[in-house]
């Protein structure tokens, strides 16, 4: 089974790309340092993500504000597992929460490596002050905004 972004749960609808079920793990953490405060630190990120997801077959999101981010990773299983185990070395992050590790029906994200490019407008759409507050239902509603954006 499988929950949608409602809440309810269906049947996992086996998507197959090649011959694999795909995941969603959607994280949130605080920001070490400079840490996606500065345009050069978030070029920085992004250009590796998408060089290492392209390889990985990996589609993401991520929104930063304020001395936190908010990943969401999609893939095969041992690809997201892989990318997390590197996320949790990764001393630019600290206090890695998972709030939503599931199978999904299929992506939400096209490229491998995207930026939220408002997280304050997308914050007040699902009614957060901040990133330290989130819930597993506030990150889906943001990556389903953030699809449909």
């Amino acid at each position: 089974m499988v929950t949608d972004d409602n809440g309810a749960e269906k049947p996992v609808k086996s998507v197959i790309i090649g011959n694999y079920l795909l995941y969603r793990l959607i994280y949130a953490s605080e920001t070490v340092g400079s840490t996606g405060a500065s345009t050069l630190s978030v070029a920085q990120i992004l250009g590796v993500s998408e060089r290492n997801n392209r390889r990985d077959d990996i589609t993401s999101g991520v929104m930063l504000h304020d001395g936190w981010c908010l990943h969401a990773i999609e893939g095969r299983r041992v690809d997201v597992d892989r990318l997390m185990r590197r996320l949790r070395e990764d001393r630019r992050l600290d206090n890695i929460r998972v709030l939503v590790d599931r199978p999904i029906a299929e992506r939400r994200f096209s490229e491998p490596m995207s930026l939220c490019d408002n997280p304050k407008a997308m914050l007040k759409a699902v009614g957060l002050p901040e990133l330290a507050r989130i819930t597993r239902y506030e990150a889906e509603r943001i990556v389903a905004l953030k699809q449909a954006a």
